[in-house]
């Protein structure tokens, strides 16, 4: 039962921890700095890279959801008539698009493989990683979205 909690919220939780990692390390920061004059080098870069994290995977969390309103919104505003066919254009329109940017990310990620970070010195591969990982996402549940609406239009809107 918990596992299945887990996978089924995988991406918000990690998206929150991402999330948290980030606030902690600035409000930590930022308590150093302004207390005991002292800041923690390294805490910028910590929390910008988990925030990028945060922000791919919270995307696809978000998508997974159905919660990207503008895509939603515009094919709500057509006639039921052509709302389908709307929905399955659109949804073919956004699997192009986002296999297409996992193919460009896994371009940027083996460029920036050989690149240090500025002050921690990792490979800058970590966080485009995440540009990979949250459009990987994101068109996996398109594609999801997409066969499951298949599924409904031949099994005469019976959901499988």
């Amino acid at each position: 039962m918990m596992m299945k909690h887990f996978i089924r919220n995988a991406e918000e939780i990690v998206s929150g921890v991402f999330l948290s990692i980030t606030i902690c390390t600035v409000i930590i920061n930022v308590f150093l700095r302004y207390i005991f004059n002292l800041g923690l080098f390294w805490s910028e870069e910590v929390a910008t890279a988990c925030f990028v994290w945060s922000v791919f995977i919270g995307a696809s969390a978000c998508y997974k959801r159905k919660m990207h309103i503008g895509i939603d919104f515009l094919v709500k505003m057509t006639s039921k008539n052509s709302q389908t066919a709307i929905k399955f254009i659109v949804e073919i329109i956004l699997i192009i698009i986002n296999a297409y940017i996992v193919y460009l990310a896994a371009i940027f990620i083996r460029v920036s493989y050989v690149k240090p970070t500025a002050v921690l010195g990792i490979s800058s591969a970590f966080v485009s990683t995440s540009l990979l990982v949250g459009f990987g996402l994101i068109t996996m549940h398109a594609i999801s979205f997409f066969i499951n609406d298949v599924r409904l239009i031949f099994n005469g809107m019976k959901k499988i």
